[in-house]
């Protein structure tokens, strides 16, 4: 499930000067044109310089905007607040929405969101949309003001009727998962529909989640496939796996596991550890290819180095039981423990089984009652029933004091 989309920086006054690409979440990247080399930077920068000196509010923004992204100058957080705040104070929009995406992320300048709402409500009340946008979802976090989800969505609105598919894109993702409004499907899909038709990738994907699952409307897996591959042909990583899984399974298309492994291997290319894990997976358990431990490994290594808890989990159990690779009880202990620390509990079982027998560690029935008892706590069937033969060994002073920290335990999730 794609967030809510922040815009990033003001793009409606950069036509003259450059191509500004925005990205849900990411960072700006400005695209460079081609024949643009050094000297035409160099000429360009010294007469946006002269017109800001002598007080052209659009070239004192074109110039912050060039401090900003390092174009055509070294990246200069300050200078860009300069020359922004110049433009600002003559009543540029698009440096007073810079100065309030500046403070909301900290970019170049001490965090604040108090005047990251500030500049955005003076350009929202003008009409931006992409300010509006911004605003709302200020106010549907409670960041910089108190939280107030009717003003969020008065905002939003505002944008989404101005066709600006972000907006569109968080109304339907606050329908879609009752965030500070009742859950509503139909309201989703419109706005999330509308968001689609202008080409808004996590709306696209959304859709295809909400048909592949029947979440708040019928159940279509032909419609999910569809907008599936929309997203997959533009890149996105989350639309690829889905789509690899589908054809691998064979719903709402024929089954083709060439397709599926085409799919899910361009995800995982992109460093998507879902992808990865689904490929380590089809490997380790030979489904649509033959078994190959060393590929499961390959795939499942990939994954598990970028947190994913069931490749720790698996790379666990390979270890542990010597499956496609030579045994090593104490790599299946490390890999169970990276994985129960995020809080999965088949990991937290098997990692307290290890410490009840001795493999891999010194046995502890203390820390084995722990991780058994933590999976437990997490609805795991199997711990559940090997609760009996810990509790025994213990005293009740013991029993105590685990399960007092196994209450006050959290989740750690990895990087």
């Amino acid at each position: 499930m794609n967030n809510p989309s922040r815009t990033l920086l003001s793009a409606a006054a950069l036509a003259t000067f450059a191509a500004l690409c925005t990205w849900p979440g990411g960072d700006v990247q400005a695209q460079a044109n081609p024949a643009y080399g050094k000297q035409d930077d160099a000429r360009d920068v010294n007469k946006t310089m002269a017109l800001a000196n002598a007080g052209d509010a659009q070239a004192q923004y074109k110039l912050g905007w060039m401090y900003d992204l390092g174009k055509g100058v070294p990246k200069d957080g300050q200078q860009a607040m300069l020359w922004y705040g110049k433009a600002a104070a003559l009543g540029n929009t698009d440096a007073q929405f810079n100065l309030g995406r500046m403070y909301e992320v900290g970019r170049g300048i001490e965090k604040n969101e108090q005047l990251a709402l500030d500049w955005y409500q003076k350009v929202a009340v003008q009409g931006m949309a992409d300010a509006q946008n911004n605003l709302g979802l200020m106010y549907l976090d409670g960041r910089g003001v108190a939280k107030d989800v009717q003003v969020a969505l008065g905002w939003l609105k505002k944008a989404a009727d101005q066709g600006y598919a972000d907006a569109q894109f968080n109304l339907g993702w606050m329908y879609d998962r009752g965030q500070g409004v009742p859950k509503d499907g139909q309201q989703a899909m419109l706005w999330y529909g509308k968001a689609a038709a202008l080409g808004n990738t996590n709306a696209q994907f959304n859709l295809g989640r909400m048909y592949e699952l029947g979440r708040g409307i019928e159940k279509n897996e032909q419609l999910a496939l569809d907008w599936y591959q929309k997203v997959a042909v533009q890149g996105m990583a989350d639309a690829q796996t889905n789509l690899g899984l589908m054809y691998l399974d064979g719903r709402g298309v024929a089954k083709n596991v060439q397709m599926a492994l085409g799919w899910l291997k361009k995800a995982a290319d992109q460093g998507y550890a879902n992808a990865q894990f689904n490929l380590g997976w089809m490997y380790d358990r030979g489904q649509g290819v033959p078994k190959d431990g060393q590929q499961a490994m390959l795939w499942y290594g990939k994954a598990a180095a970028l947190g994913n808890a069931d490749a720790q989990f698996n790379l666990g159990r390979m270890y542990e039981l010597g499956r496609g690779i030579e045994k090593n009880e104490q790599l299946a202990l490390d890999w169970y423990q990276k994985a129960a620390v995020q809080g999965l509990a088949d990991a937290q079982n098997n990692l307290g089984l290890m410490y009840l027998d001795g493999r891999g560690v010194a046995k502890d029935g203390q820390q084995a009652y722990f991780w058994v008892l933590l999976a437990a706590y997490r609805g795991d069937p199997s711990a559940k029933s090997n609760l009996a033969t810990l509790e025994k060994t213990l005293t009740a002073a013991q029993k105590n004091k685990i399960e007092a920290n196994v209450k006050a335990w959290k989740p750690v999730t990895q990087p």
